[in-house]
């Protein structure tokens, strides 16, 4: 579990990046009502431009780990929207845990889909076992033990970065496994300029680049991409999201996110988003 002193740090890291957001945001209405003056006055202004990328540690999962983010960026939400989702299946959240990471079984050299069926439609997601062999191999065994049945998706950042953070038990983004696995697959060809492309699926962690602290510590907990997002390229890209599987990933974007938690941070989406199953196979 997340100790106290975990969270508060968390917390603390967010509310500094939502700082520095509110900052970026009144530099860049600034820059357009400077730009506008400077139309009507027919006169061309000469500056320098500061480029601004948000820091962001995707946290996950237990005491040793913690969106996906021990902080993903807590967008300012949106206002609520209609749920554009059905109802959860029934059935209740496994609770089982274990102490090591499961014996690699992949095949390297076969493709592999991972299927999420959710509350809001199906999305199904190519998995790169050649480049990520250890997270394929663990999502297969959890999907093989049902530990991602009925678990909500409890993150959505709709502002700084555009992902859905799903795979906490829990769902607070304190859950996980009780197994970490390593850093795979960070310098894919996916991921050039610091951009997480739409449709990416990558692994949440506890990497902090200022203390380069954090490194294999992936559990269970993952996010999903739905527009290109600036981030460095610390979060183990595993799969990307096809287009049946990306226009329900925008319906549930488009339903906005919630203001963040007081105790958790986490910016839930309005759309009631749960896993009522999901498959891994091999093809």
């Amino acid at each position: 579990m997340v100790t106290q002193e975990q969270r508060r740090r968390q917390l603390a890291r967010e509310k500094f990046l939502r700082q520095q957001q509110r900052r970026t945001s009144a530099r860049r209405k600034a820059r357009m009502r400077n730009a506008a003056i400077a139309s009507v006055l027919g006169v061309i202004l000469i500056g320098s431009v500061a480029l601004y990328t948000t820091g962001v540690v995707l946290g996950d999962d237990d005491d040793t780990t913690n969106a996906n983010a021990e902080a993903t960026p807590s967008a300012s939400a949106s206002s609520k929207a209609a749920d554009p989702c059905d109802k959860p299946a029934e059935g209740e959240v496994k609770t089982q845990t274990w102490k090591k990471e499961p014996a690699m079984t992949v095949d390297k050299s076969a493709k592999y889909t991972m299927k999420l069926a959710t509350t809001c439609g199906d999305i199904d997601i190519a998995l790169k076992a050649d480049a990520a062999p250890h997270t394929v191999n663990s999502f297969a065994f959890l999907a093989g033990k049902g530990f991602l049945d009925h678990t909500k998706c409890h993150r959505l950042t709709p502002e700084g970065i555009y992902v859905l953070q799903c795979g906490d038990p829990q769902g607070t983004g304190a859950g996980g496994p009780g197994y970490t696995i390593p850093d795979e697959n960070l310098k894919d060809e996916s991921l050039k300029g610091n951009v997480y492309p739409a449709g990416t699926v990558a692994m949440a962690n506890q990497y902090n680049a200022q203390t380069q602290e954090g490194r294999d510590t992936g559990g269970s907990q993952f996010f999903l991409v739905y527009q290109d997002s600036q981030l460095p390229p610390d979060y183990t890209p595993f799969g990307t999201v096809s287009d049946e599987g990306m226009t329900v990933l925008k319906k549930i974007a488009a339903a906005g996110a919630q203001e963040p938690d007081p105790t958790t941070g986490n910016t839930a989406p309005n759309a009631t988003v749960v896993i009522d199953k999901a498959t891994v196979t091999k093809s």
